[in-house]
């Protein structure tokens, strides 16, 4: 049956049905990450920032095509994580304003009124990046927006018109290999390309199969007297704050035995609950370390649906939500700055850093994340370090949404980057400006390192990866590969900057200090003039994280 229109009612399914689909599909967009490194999220970040925008869709209290745009627009924006969702978010947002002027002027949403919107989508997400890189989501974005206003101008059809911007889609993403070599290289297509197609798929079916949504009204109200019980609770007697959640894929030929990954879940937590089948082992643990769960599971599969969350800041959180903000004037300036581990986050701390946001590789905080903290600072001018370049963009467009507090981001890339950032902040009276010119040029002369662990066999610049070896990286690069880990630390230091007068190491939550010591040791016979400094930075995913200065 042709179909001509779209109603407001089968908007908001759209957007709820798109981000349905993506979620169940994430871990194979994950899957696409070209490093094989244990941080391939961009499927998990993409879902979780439409998953974000279609919360709010579904809680709108009215039925209208301004009224779902808009929301399908602040929860986007709000809830973008790593630079696809951020990207993502930025397409929503062209497109929801495309669609909410067209239609407050008395237009319906016809396949004119749909290809227009896709293209004020692409032209809004291009402008949010700085260097756009043909072979990205961004790519298959704009041959979407093209083919959608050269079927616009054919069919009034709307599953004509859909099915053929879908293939089109698809098309485009099958031919980004050839437009970014390192996609050809490692056997993929782009994998926010991909993750941008399995939204539109979701909500296509809503149109072209009648795909029926159950659109769901939160109706019940807490109970004021277990709220209160709960708030009086103290969170020092949470044993172990960070609840953790993963389901771990079997490799072919592991030896996984159950009551052995048990005990040892139980050696380093409580309220575990594991559930196995042939294929797949859930994993649910209360613990201070999770990376040593992720690790232990690592041992034998892939890892999938992580979710890390902290139980003390998130009691504490919800109880603070209504409080009244504070009467104290606010203070000139304040810092955010995102941590991945408790050493480094400590670390952070002890240099001035008033909100650390835990996060990085795998757990990239949302942009309300970073609102959140920035308010938390209590302060006239903030500066966010992000420490990771997947958080770059989301903690800019924290900056463009706050509108109370001045926001400063300086584009740190690394951890190391951000410690010496604080470090050079020491001596300044509180001229912004100055103070991140100097920033900048202590980040600049940070050279960083990182070791981890690969996921699967790969091919990368000519270097034949394999599943298990440790993997060094230099900005962000690997340079070497080696199934001995102290191999690996010591060749990977051998190509760090020889003139470097500091060399800082930090051991991850997988390595013991009288391991961290003998690997001092080694790095102090390589530089042999410079002073190696040695912290535990209990970092989750990297075993090493090494800066030269």
């Amino acid at each position: 049956m042709e179909v001509r229109k779209i109603d407001a009612a089968q908007l908001q399914a759209m957007f709820i049905a798109g981000a349905q689909l993506l979620d169940e599909k994430k871990q194979m967009v994950n899957e696409m990450n070209v490093f094989p490194v244990p941080d391939g999220d961009t499927g998990t970040n993409m879902s979780l920032t439409i998953l974000a925008a279609a919360k709010e869709v579904e809680a709108a209290t009215k039925v209208d095509y301004s009224s779902i745009a808009k929301a399908a627009a602040t929860g986007s924006l709000r809830g973008a994580r790593g630079n696809s969702g951020v990207i993502l978010s930025q397409l929503i947002r062209g497109f929801s304003k495309s669609i909410t002027e067209a239609t407050e002027n008395g237009e319906e949403i016809d396949t004119v009124v749909l290809a227009n919107a896709f293209q004020k989508g692409v032209d809004t997400a291009y402008k949010a990046v700085m260097k756009p890189k043909e072979g990205t989501i961004l790519t298959v974005a704009r041959e979407i927006a093209i083919k959608a206003l050269e079927m616009s101008l054919e069919t009034a059809d709307m599953n004509v018109f859909i099915e053929s911007v879908l293939q089109h889609g698809y098309e485009t993403l099958n031919k980004t290999p050839d437009m970014l070599p390192v996609l050809k290289e490692a056997g993929v297509v782009d994998a926010g390309g991909q993750g941008l197609l399995c939204i539109l798929e979701g909500a296509a079916r809503v149109i072209i199969e009648n795909l029926q949504i159950e659109i769901k009204k939160p109706t019940v109200a807490p109970n004021e007297a277990a709220f209160a019980a709960l708030k009086n609770f103290n969170t020092e007697d949470i044993t172990f704050g960070y609840c953790t959640e993963f389901i771990a894929t079997k490799n072919q030929g592991s030896k996984y035995e159950e009551e052995s990954f048990k005990a040892y879940l139980e050696s380093i937590g409580d309220s575990i609950v594991v559930v196995s089948d042939e294929e797949y082992v859930k994993v649910h643990v209360h613990t201070d370390n999770p990376g040593l769960a992720l690790q232990k599971a690592l041992e034998f599969g892939a890892l999938h649906n992580l979710k890390i969350e902290n139980m003390r800041e998130q009691h504490s959180s919800i109880f603070n939500e209504g409080e009244e903000a504070s009467s104290e004037p606010k203070k000139d300036l304040g810092f955010v700055s995102i941590a991945a581990g408790s050493g480094i986050a400590e670390i952070m701390k002890s240099l001035g850093v008033d909100q650390v946001i835990e996060g990085g590789q795998t757990m990239n905080p949302s942009t309300e994340d970073i609102l959140k903290a920035v308010k938390a600072c209590h302060a006239e001018k903030v500066v966010v370090l992000p420490n990771n370049k997947n958080i770059i963009l989301a903690a800019e467009q924290a900056a463009a949404i706050d509108e109370e507090t001045k926001v400063f981001v300086l584009p740190t890339t690394t951890m190391p980057q951000g410690i010496a950032a604080m470090i050079a902040k020491d001596g300044h009276d509180g001229d912004v400006e100055e103070l991140m010119e100097d920033m900048k040029e202590a980040v600049s002369g940070v050279q960083t390192a990182q070791i981890t662990i690969a996921v699967r066999d790969t091919t990368l610049e000519g270097e034949n990866i394999i599943d298990g070896e440790y993997l060094g990286m230099l900005e962000g690069r690997i340079v070497v590969h080696h199934k001995d880990l102290k191999v690996t630390f010591n060749e990977l230091l051998k190509k760090m900057k020889e003139d470097a007068e500091v060399i800082t190491v930090y051991y991850g939550e997988e390595i013991t200090e009288e391991v961290a010591k003998d690997y001092q040791k080694d790095a102090e016979a390589i530089f042999e003039d410079a002073d190696v400094e040695l912290y535990h930075g209990n970092q989750p995913v990297y075993y090493f994280m090494i800066s030269a200065e």
